[in-house]
């Protein structure tokens, strides 16, 4: 079975070598990167056995992308937590949204409505989990704070997607700025699969999902690497999207 290898970063000006990545489950590390090929310099190595390969790396590279504090745990908490890390940010909100499909959205009549008629309704009820988390929203735009949301659409979209893209103006009148980008263009840019709220740039909370799409609670993260390495994510992501209004009439152009 393939590993499952996470970029973790480079220490590169752009040709992404020498480069560390991280085995998802061993926790192993990979460094790639010049080989060191002057025979005398070969010769001072110990223990360098038959079939390895020793590189050259800087040691900022080391310091920067290598994974720190192994004995360090991410922190899991539950939906209700989670929802109140969104009145306790003090700047910034980020989330990449990667997924085709989740299953709490189906959960409603609303859903019903967009299957059967292509479109939505804003009528979110008071005490609605939705209604709630967009009162918040307001609030916290009120205070000059930012929530920012980069979602990922397949080609053609899947009927998740749709129903995002149909609902988003209703948040982005609560005040969020929501951006879209095609799946092929954040694959060319390496963006992972993950499905994470970035808070002030030193808070990973990284959404966990069961196999039938539920939601089921969060990790929170604030190792440094990871954190830079989110926010390296959020800078690509939010630099390539487009906003939610061209995106969506572009698309409606090439229907």
């Amino acid at each position: 079975m393939a590993r499952r290898l996470r970029f973790n970063g480079t220490g590169s000006d752009g040709d992404g070598c020498p480069s560390v990545h991280e085995d998802l489950d061993s926790g192993e590390v990979i460094v790639h990167g010049p080989p060191l090929a002057d025979p005398e310099d070969v010769a001072q190595l110990q223990h360098l056995s038959e079939g390895e390969v020793a590189v050259v790396v800087p040691r900022d590279l080391l310091v920067d992308w290598t994974p720190k504090e192994r004995t360090r745990q991410a922190r899991t908490i539950g939906l209700d937590e989670f929802s109140g890390l969104f009145s306790k940010f003090e700047h910034t909100a980020w989330r990449l949204e990667t997924r085709g499909r989740y299953a709490s959205d189906e959960a409603s009549d609303r859903w019903e409505q967009f299957i059967e008629t292509g479109s939505v309704i804003e009528d979110w009820s008071e005490g609605t989990p939705v209604s709630a988390f967009r009162t918040r929203i307001r609030a916290q735009r009120a205070e000059g704070k930012r929530i920012e949301r980069v979602r990922i659409v397949d080609q053609p979209p899947t009927t998740g997607q749709r129903y995002l893209l149909e609902g988003a103006r209703w948040n982005i009148e609560s005040g969020e700025d929501i951006r879209n980008m095609w799946r092929a263009d954040a694959d060319r840019l390496r963006l992972p699969a993950e499905d994470f709220w970035l808070f002030d740039s030193r808070l990973i909370a990284l959404l966990r999902f069961d196999e039938d799409d539920q939601l089921t609670h969060v990790d929170l993260i604030t190792e440094p690497a990871e954190v830079v390495r989110c926010c390296m994510l959020r800078d690509a992501a939010w630099h390539h999207a487009v906003p939610w209004k061209q995106f969506t009439a572009e698309m409606q152009s090439d229907a």
